[in-house]
């Protein structure tokens, strides 16, 4: 029955939003069948976390905030975190996206956060840890009168720990692993996920303190200090430490750095406890046990009549802070220790989403200084708006509990009902259920192609790049797709100049002009932002240094860069990239070209047991990648053998015609028969399922990733969609089908 509480609100979805909402978001039975709409799903959250009013005063009417909520999302204007939109409402009810634990230099400890982890992860969060209090690695224990393993080896359990949970399918686990650099194990630390193998459900950032960025400046040694006594272990020259982290994440974008000093600077509670980790993204700083929850504002739909609608982002600003505290209220959280924690704190993150498509929608280039003080412009109405909110909540409702001896008392502020208020986050897909731009990122593309399943190729193009194009009359299929293969349009004579101006990608932009724009959100931010610098291929070291440095001078809270190619181990979806494992310059919308075999190839043969006895997979490769797969039963004959057989003869015709090894993975894996062979990971449901397996082992033992390819995420290309894949705040998010790196 419908519910007339609501305006006629229709949401304005776009194909992807809709595919993002039918995958991850919308309700289901058991059977997986979807039992809401994107409309109803707007409705619940709208419903749940209005009603959390009555918790003030049980007499309150929610009708009026409810639909007040309703039409906020409905309309794009704002979207809290993805835990929100999915359990809001349901049995899990647990909304929050972001949580810190504490692990401390015991066996106890640490197996308790472990625990606490996998139960985070079962409810959709994701956790951030600081590994340094843990003793060095060989350092004395003196209860076994053994050495210590180091924190390195205890952050590859969680590892396991949040791989072997997988957040029930509905997000995927992810960590932050923070280490102080002045911890004995630092170096390790930096190099632990250099051979991209291991640590691959963590994002990782060293801790730097502000001496010890004295002396990288001074070019000197500072001191090393072992967590278990406090005591001096030595010192190291900053310089060569500084460099190691540069060369590294020049390398393949890890490790990042927070500024810890700098996050403690800005800690409205010290009282309380001492801020020692981040998120998985990094903006958001939190206190052992605490939580938080995000929300973005849609800036794309702050624009009226080419200007800034400042009274209607007052208005969403105002209601936005409403839903959030609210969210604090209904939320289920899935450890008490954090319950007590965080409605004792009641942080709140409120974003934005959509800043490139602002800026194009106002005439204003991203890599300009007006771009640049309209970010302060913007953020500062934000942040005073949001405080503004805060403080009237608390008039009704209280201060947060924790707020005596805050630094906000001290400074003579009036009470607020939230110890922090803003956050600029990654927006992942809620910016694909918006239609928008993520976070405060430039544009990743103007038009970029998406493969499907038929090898065919679909042009993607920017919504105001095409409006504009069609106006303007320089729109055409042809010039769309050339676009995509150039990676920008800042070069093509055939569109006007001025438009070439506005519509400026992230490789367009300087690293000096991302750390400029991060910054200016920064300065009117109280938590962090989230923002990946954007380098390209032939960036060197020294242009890293430049960026951690500057960003150190422009008072950042921390520091995420990638390189393009550094970790890509497939297709890039932008500009004449060739693929692994398909032939050079290979034209897609032809019908495909088989390779030719040459007189020798180099194989491995891997053994697998099924239920019809061993089945022995060999894999050959020529000097381009995959070229062909043969099995044989260790039974010869029978139905088994012959079509395993066939399966192998597809298989070769498919890598012969340019498809890539995780395409036929994915066809493979998981298909059942009657004999089933083996039990937990090691099963084996069938023969294809076993040259599933096979080839995925050959990728792994090859470094191509680890053994089941659906673990592994290639940089270049989703691996659910062979979609287009964007870097954003240490994570990395496909803009067809949602499917993200980090959650």
């Amino acid at each position: 029955m419908e519910n007339k509480a609501y305006a006629p609100i229709v949401p304005n979805l776009t194909k992807n939003a809709i595919t993002v909402l039918e995958r991850r978001y919308l309700k289901r039975d058991k059977e997986g069948k979807i039992l809401e709409t994107p409309t109803q799903m707007f409705r619940r959250v709208a419903d749940t976390i209005s009603a959390a009013d009555k918790k003030f005063n049980e007499k309150t009417d929610t009708t009026q905030t409810a639909q007040d909520f309703y039409n906020m999302m409905a309309s794009l204007e704002f979207l809290p975190n993805s835990p929100t939109l999915m359990n809001a409402g349901r049995e899990l009810g647990q909304l929050s996206a972001c949580f810190v634990l504490p692990v401390g230099d015991s066996m106890e400890e640490i197996f308790d956060a472990v625990k606490f982890t996998a139960l985070i992860h079962k409810s959709g969060g994701g956790t951030g840890f600081s590994f340094s209090r843990l003793r060095p690695a060989n350092d004395v224990v003196l209860t076994t009168t053994g050495i210590s393993s180091g924190p390195i080896s205890f952050m590859r359990v969680f590892d396991v720990a949040t791989e072997t949970i997988k957040q029930g399918g509905t997000r995927r686990g992810a960590n932050m692993g923070i280490l102080r650099v002045d911890h004995p194990d630092i170096m390790d630390f930096i190099m632990c996920k250099a051979d991209k193998k291991q640590l691959n459900n963590f994002n990782i950032s060293v801790g730097l303190t502000e001496a010890f960025m004295k002396a990288v400046e001074k070019d000197e040694n500072y001191d090393i200090i072992n967590p278990r006594d406090k005591q001096i272990a030595g010192n190291i020259n900053a310089r060569k430490v500084f460099n190691r982290i540069i060369t590294q994440a020049w390398e393949n974008g890890e490790p990042g750095i927070v500024f810890l000093d700098r996050l403690n600077r800005d800690n409205p509670t010290p009282h309380v406890g001492e801020i020692e980790s981040t998120n998985p993204c990094g903006e958001q700083p939190l206190l052992p046990y605490e939580s938080c929850n995000l929300g973005s504002i849609n800036l794309s739909k702050m624009v009226k009549d080419g200007k800034v609608d400042w009274a209607r982002l007052k208005e969403v600003i105002h209601l936005a802070v409403h839903f959030l505290d609210n969210v604090v209220e209904a939320n289920k959280y899935p450890l008490p220790q954090i319950a007590q924690m965080t409605l004792a704190n009641r942080k709140i993150g409120l974003g934005v989403m959509g800043w490139a498509d602002m800026l194009i929608l106002l005439g204003i280039p991203y890599n300009t200084d007006e771009a640049i003080e309209l970010a302060q412009k913007v953020m500062q109405f934000i942040n005073e708006q949001g405080h503004g909110a805060s403080q009237e909540l608390a008039k009704k409702r209280g201060p947060f509990p924790n707020f005596k001896g805050s630094t906000y008392d001290k400074k003579g502020q009036p009470f607020l009902r939230n110890a922090t208020v803003t956050t600029i986050a990654p927006t992942g897909t809620i910016s694909i259920m918006a239609n928008s731009s993520s976070g405060v990122e430039p544009l990743f593309a103007v038009s970029y192609v998406r493969q499907v399943m038929d090898n065919d190729i679909l042009v993607e193009v920017h919504p105001h790049f095409e409006a504009i194009a069609r106006e303007r009359g320089f729109y055409s299929p042809e010039l769309m797709k050339r676009i995509a293969e150039h990676g920008t349009i800042h070069d093509i004579a055939e569109i006007p100049e001025d438009i070439r101006k506005y519509f400026v990608t992230a490789h367009d932009i300087s690293p000096e002009m991302h750390i400029r724009m991060q910054a200016a959100f920064q300065k009117h931010t109280d938590n962090a932002v989230s923002k990946t610098v954007n380098f390209t291929n032939g960036a060197t070291i020294q242009d890293v240094a430049k960026v951690y440095e500057l960003a150190y001078q422009m008072d950042c809270k921390g520091v995420t860069i990638y390189r393009d190619g550094s970790r890509d181990q497939q297709v890039l979806t932008i500009g004449k990239k060739e693929e692994k494992g398909a032939p050079p310059n290979i034209d897609r919308r032809k019908p495909a070209v088989k390779r030719e075999r040459p007189n020798l190839l180099k194989g491995w043969t891997y053994q697998m047991q099924t239920g019809c006895g061993p089945l022995y997979v060999t894999v050959n490769e020529d000097s381009t990648g995959l070229f062909e797969l043969f099995t044989t039963m260790g039974k010869a004959g029978g139905c088994a053998a012959s079509q395993s057989e066939a399966i192998g003869r597809m298989v070769s015709l498919a890598w012969r015609s340019g498809i890539q090894a995780r395409q036929v993975i994915k066809q493979l894996q998981g298909i059942s028969c009657h004999s089933p062979s083996g039990f937990g990971e090691n099963k084996i449901l069938s023969c294809a399922d076993a040259v599933a397996r096979a080839i995925a082992s050959h990728m792994a033992a090859n470094g191509d990733g680890p053994a089941n390819e659906k673990r592994a995420f290639f940089k270049g290309a989703c691996p659910d969609c062979g979609g287009i894949v964007e870097h954003e705040g240490g994570c990395a998010v496909c803009r067809i089908c949602g499917y993200s790196e980090c959650a």
